[in-house]
């Protein structure tokens, strides 16, 4: 049986995609091959999924539909014109941070498309956001590849280029804020006199619940923030707070110098 997917990297984002990948019955083991650089992600993935682990790619390549870039962005220079020339007409998926369309098709000049993506780390238990940028339409057996491996991570959405920047800024960035506030809710819990392991039990629950609320309703976010907020209660103290201190502005400066590091790395 011949390999169809090739993943250069094995990582946590690709352990991620192989695991989704096998469990949704997309590919079966032996047509998924992985290799990686100076490290041991890659012979263990093949031995916890059963796909092949090869130390050169190359053949492989040859042989395969579709390649996906999961090494990290500083190796991606790594990738010699030998390995390149291997996916000549192969469709490449990458996920590299701050890894341009243009810089990927220069690398990869004979690729029949290149798809450019940004997953989030919740991908690593399948409850990630990819956004992901085509170089040129997809056919429709390409974009059932990009689909089926994408939906492995979690919900996906097709964008400009122009707009992974500001996808990077919200949600590739985005779970570090929602760790960082949950941290803060933890010690102001236990500012409040609650016991560490309450307060941090209570701060996840907390964000859990508010999260899936979210997402069943049908209410904007600020329809849900009223219904929690009585006028002259502790919620409304609360937000007084949030507002005094322009929450939502430093959010959003938050957002635009996110924005302005994933375009600087663009450039690097």
């Amino acid at each position: 049986m011949s390999i169809r997917i090739v993943f250069i990297g094995a990582g946590r984002m690709a352990s991620a995609i192989v695991r989704g990948l096998l469990e949704k019955e997309h590919y079966l083991p032996e047509e998924i091959a992985c290799t990686c650089g100076d490290d041991p992600t890659g012979p263990e993935l093949a031995e916890q999924t059963g796909i092949q682990y090869l130390s050169d790619i190359t053949a492989a390549l040859y042989q395969t539909e579709a390649v996906v870039l999961a090494c990290k962005p500083q190796q991606f220079s790594a990738i010699n014109k030998t390995l390149a020339d291997a996916a000549t007409g192969k469709l490449v998926l990458s996920i590299l941070a701050g890894t341009p369309l243009s810089r990927l098709s220069e690398k990869f000049t004979a690729a029949r498309n290149i798809v450019r993506t940004m997953p989030n780390t919740p991908g690593q238990i399948g409850a990630g956001v990819t956004a992901f940028a085509p170089l040129r339409e997809l056919s429709e057996k390409d974009t059932t590849i990009v689909e089926n491996t994408l939906s492995s991570l979690g919900n996906f959405h097709e964008v400009d280029e122009t707009d992974l920047d500001a996808v990077t800024a919200l949600s590739g960035s985005g779970p570090a804020y929602v760790f960082e506030f949950a941290a803060a809710l933890r010690e102001a819990g236990i500012h409040c006199g609650l016991d560490e392991g309450l307060a941090d039990a209570l701060a996840i629950d907390t964000l859990l619940g508010a999260a899936m609320l979210l997402a069943e309703s049908e209410n904007t976010p600020e329809e849900l923030r009223d219904a929690v907020t009585s006028p002259g209660g502790t919620t409304a103290a609360a937000l007084q707070v949030f507002e005094a201190a322009d929450f939502r502005g430093l959010v959003d400066k938050a957002l635009v110098a996110a924005k302005a590091r994933s375009l600087e790395l663009a450039k690097e």
